[in-house]
């Protein structure tokens, strides 16, 4: 288990936001947290505690300037997405970032769109690139959710789906949307099923706000996910010691 850390920009700056809020025009964005800090503060704290696998978010326009200056002072240890598609996501990846984050490129229309996938996998190989599976749960089941989580796709998260979405990839990342955000405690049953169904390295977004849910967290996936906290830490606002999330992990 590895804890990844997270850099969300929007506007331009190092934020903290309830992410279902995006995307809905009679609805305020819920911030958490804004940063006096820029992006390159954080992406520095990371690279001197020797954390990888960190992803950068740009949650809509305006925040690419951001985005390229932390992969900049900490090159080949962050990943990067928002707005990433095959036309853009070789330059990410000749910026520093060692993986681009893709969800409602390749969730288009509803559907899983292989020819935009392929495109993708053309642009940087499949070894450069994270697919987010944001899900949230309908009829008893997961689907991936896109634009900014406001459209149901018809693609389900399953014990059937994982190993085929896995070929196309060298991460999965899994943002639980009905908890991101709102430390209200993850999504156990979703931790639980991913930790039986993942083969490649997945990290959990969602939810965690304690090291007692740290525990639990790796009671429940076997120590198999890695795990990434935003809104609970002391460095964007919270009540966790980053500190302590960084030993504990590292401990592990």
């Amino acid at each position: 288990m590895e804890f990844r850390p997270c850099i969300d920009l929007h506007n331009g700056q190092v934020k903290q936001i309830v992410g279902s809020t995006l995307g809905h025009s009679n609805q305020e964005v819920v911030e958490n947290f804004i940063s006096e800090k820029d992006s390159s503060y954080y992406a520095n704290m990371f690279r001197e505690d020797q954390l990888t696998g960190g992803h950068v978010i740009m949650l809509g326009p305006g925040n690419e300037e951001a985005a390229l200056l932390a992969l900049k002072t900490y090159p080949n240890g962050l990943q990067v997405g928002g707005g990433i598609n095959a036309e853009n996501a070789k330059k990410y990846i000749d910026a520093g970032a060692t993986h681009v984050i893709v969800t409602s490129y390749i969730f288009h229309d509803g559907k899983l769109d292989m020819e935009r996938l392929t495109q993708l996998i053309e642009a940087v190989g499949k070894e450069h690139i994270v697919i987010d599976l944001s899900c949230r749960k309908r009829d008893g089941k997961w689907f991936v959710v896109t634009d900014k989580w406001t459209k149901f796709s018809d693609f389900e998260v399953n014990e059937k789906t994982i190993p085929y979405i896995e070929q196309f990839c060298d991460e999965l990342l899994i943002h639980a949307v009905d908890v991101e955000g709102k430390r209200s405690g993850m999504q156990e049953e979703l931790v639980q099923d991913l930790a039986n169904w993942t083969s490649i390295p997945t990290t959990y977004a969602g939810g965690v706000r304690s090291l007692e849910d740290l525990e639990k967290f790796e009671k429940i996936s076997n120590g198999k996910l890695h795990v990434t906290i935003g809104s609970a830490l002391d460095i964007f606002g919270g009540d966790l010691p980053y500190q302590d999330v960084v030993s504990y992990c590292k401990d592990k």
